[in-house]
């Protein structure tokens, strides 16, 4: 074996190391998150108010769906009152 032979190989193991390593700390806070959501931790105060605040505006919101249903017949009714008006205009053309 020469001593060129041992030093590629030394370097390439060296170079595998260093990627490993450089891997390593890239993925490492997503594994710490993925360990964290799995542990299922409570909630940040912050994200637990956003949710809050989320939950009230879906309530909010659930509260005005009878009343945009009312709405919507109003609008088909007085459509259908016009339509209904404006049809003799159009027979005696």
């Amino acid at each position: 074996m020469s001593v060129s032979g041992s030093l590629e190989g030394i370097a390439a193991v060296v170079l595998l190391l260093g990627v490993g390593l450089i891997l390593a700390a890239l993925i490492w806070p997503l594994i710490r998150a993925f360990a964290r959501r799995i542990e299922g931790g409570a909630p940040s105060s912050g994200m637990q108010a956003e949710l809050d605040g989320l939950r009230e505006r879906v309530r909010q919101l659930e509260e005005m769906q009878p009343r945009m249903a009312e709405l919507e017949e109003r609008v088909d009714f007085t459509e259908r009152i016009v339509a209904q008006a404006r049809e003799p205009d159009r027979l005696q053309r």
